[in-house]
């Protein structure tokens, strides 16, 4: 059972590692919706993708899980809860948000599970 449980931080990586890849495919059109432009998005890609290798790898994955769950945040906060107030983008912004919550729950919960503590304690 513990080597199925196990599988989770894992399969918890992997939609970030492609989620960061998109990220880079798809700056110019994600652009528009990110403070800071294409150059943010670029940014929280590697940031993405960053936070997956470590996950991966085990190594910094503690301190990696706390600023996804942050970064995650901050979508929630800059991206997802204006459109609410928007009835046209309302039901994309709260999947959004709902999805990135819950996320970011997980990447907490990551943080809690997580090997390397040598950054956070």
């Amino acid at each position: 059972m513990n080597s199925i449980i196990g599988l989770g931080k894992y399969i918890f990586a992997i939609p970030f590692l492609i989620f960061g890849i998109f990220h880079f495919m798809n700056a110019d059109a994600m652009g528009g919706m990110a403070p800071g432009g294409s150059i943010m998005v670029y940014i929280s890609g590697l940031g993405l993708i960053l936070a997956a290798i470590s996950i991966f790898i085990g190594k910094l994955d503690k301190l990696a899980c706390v600023l996804l769950a942050l970064l995650l945040l901050l979508f929630i906060i800059l991206i997802h809860a204006p459109g609410l107030g928007d009835e046209a983008t309302m039901q994309n912004s709260m999947s959004g948000l709902l999805k990135d919550m819950g996320l970011l729950g997980g990447a907490l919960m990551a943080a809690s599970k997580a090997k390397d503590n040598s950054v956070i304690g």
